[in-house]
C-alpha cells in the first residue's frame, strides 16, 4: 500500500501588483492637532516632523496627502485611523483615491 501526501498550499497575497492609492487627510475644526499628529505617527509610521507638516497642510488647504500605498494596505491604514478617531469621538477623516 502506498500513501500519498498532499502538500499544504500557502496562498500569499502580493499587494505589490495592486493599484497604488493616495491616502488623503481632511481638515476638520474639532480634532485636535496633537491627536492628528499622534495618529499619523503611530498608525502611518511617520516622523514627528512629517506628521506635523501634513497636519498643518491639511489645516491650511483643507486636505493633504499622507502617503501612497497599494489599495489593500491603504484601506487597512485608513480603517485603523478612523477607528482610533471614533473611539475618541473625533470626526477625523481620511479618504482614498487612485494614483493617476
Amino acid at each position: 500500500m502506498t500513501t500519498t501526501t498532499v502538500p499544504d498550499i500557502l496562498v500569499v497575497s502580493d499587494t505589490t501588483h495592486e493599484p497604488p492609492h493616495r491616502i488623503l487627510i481632511h481638515n476638520d475644526d474639532i480634532t485636535p492637532f496633537d491627536f492628528v499628529i499622534t495618529v499619523l505617527r503611530t498608525i502611518f509610521g511617520l516622523s514627528s516632523e512629517l506628521a506635523e507638516h501634513i497636519t498643518w497642510t491639511a489645516h491650511v488647504r483643507g486636505v493633504a496627502l499622507v502617503m501612497v500605498r497599494p489599495r489593500p494596505e491603504a484601506q487597512r491604514l485608513v480603517a485603523k485611523a478612523h477607528m482610533a478617531a471614533r473611539l475618541e469621538r473625533f470626526p477625523l477623516t481620511f479618504s482614498l483615491e487612485p494614483e493617476a
